[in-house]
């Protein structure tokens, strides 16, 4: 991933994932910029080596074609709200006119677009059914980049992320902290991918470009959310907590919570194993969280 420039990787949105793959690609000599939805975000990234500016999706940036003139590419991590994907509203044009200096655009979307397909797998040749509103966006986002691409040239790919976890988020601290639950709905399953994956999925893509292409991003284990809480109370030699009917922890859920309930898919990871030649660092969560605890004894 070397050129005669060092890449410049600008990042709409630098969030857990972005963040991560920030870190990795600067001690391989890149630079790094992006934007943070507020002040109190931007104070958190405390290396000085990443320049950043605010972006809360109400208004362009200030000096955008400053900022995204020296990238050669891009990752956005925005989700879209309820007018669409603000990025592309504010600064689609700004990436057509960059299109030819780019060598990938990346955008981070979920497994969410499926919908429920009671159990059956999905692969990216999938229908998108989504049965949430915030689902239903994320369609019309990915939709909308991928027009950018095929109108004007952009090379955008699509990541498709399950479940995200990986050091500081995760449920060993949700144990740690007594917020962990274990719901009982037998036969549902989850997707997940550790942080440090999702960045080897996202590497790999650079650096073997194909404009247009989706990705799903999961590991090969989808499992019941309450059978991780139970591995994980083990690890912390805790008793897990109680289990509880679904129909009955359903009655205190959010409406965002119940909707991740309410689907129910097994997700094909194939295709970044053929396309890009991925092998999972942690193949199922159980890798996973055992490193997560590793690491923290290392510290």
């Amino acid at each position: 991933m070397s050129d005669v420039l060092s890449p410049h990787l600008f990042c709409f949105g630098l969030g857990y994932s972005a963040l991560t793959l920030a870190q990795l690609v600067m001690a391989e000599g890149w630079t790094v910029s992006g934007t943070c939805r507020s002040s109190a975000a931007q104070s958190q990234i405390k290396n000085a080596n990443i320049e950043t500016v605010i972006f809360d999706g109400t208004r362009p940036l200030d000096d955008a074609e400053h900022l995204l003139s020296a990238a050669t590419f891009v990752l956005s991590s925005v989700p879209p709200d309820v007018s669409g994907d603000p990025v592309l509203a504010l600064h689609g044009q700004d990436l057509e006119r960059i299109a030819s200096n780019l060598q990938w655009v990346g955008y981070l979307s979920t497994t969410g677009v499926y919908g429920n397909a009671g159990g059956a797998m999905v692969d990216e040749l999938s229908p998108l059914k989504p049965s949430s509103n915030r689902s239903r966006r994320r369609v019309e986002a990915e939709q909308a980049w991928l027009r950018l691409h095929r109108d004007a040239g952009v090379p955008v790919h699509i990541f498709r992320l399950a479940g995200i976890y990986g050091p500081g988020r995760n449920v060993i601290e949700q144990v740690r902290l007594g917020t962990a639950t274990r719901i009982d709905k037998p036969g549902h399953r989850f997707s997940r991918i550790h942080v440090a994956d999702i960045v080897g999925v996202l590497q790999a893509a650079m650096q073997r470009p194909k404009p247009g292409a989706i990705y799903n991003v999961c590991d090969d284990e989808p499992a019941a959310a309450s059978e991780v809480t139970v591995f994980a109370c083990n690890l912390l030699g805790v008793e897990p907590p109680p289990l509880v009917p679904f129909d009955i922890a359903a009655e205190e859920m959010l409406p965002i919570s119940l909707s991740f309930w309410k689907d129910d898919r097994i997700v094909d990871n194939g295709r970044i194993k053929r396309d890009l030649g991925i092998s999972l660092l942690y193949p199922t969560y159980r890798e996973g969280l055992c490193a997560i605890l590793d690491r923290e004894s290392e510290e």
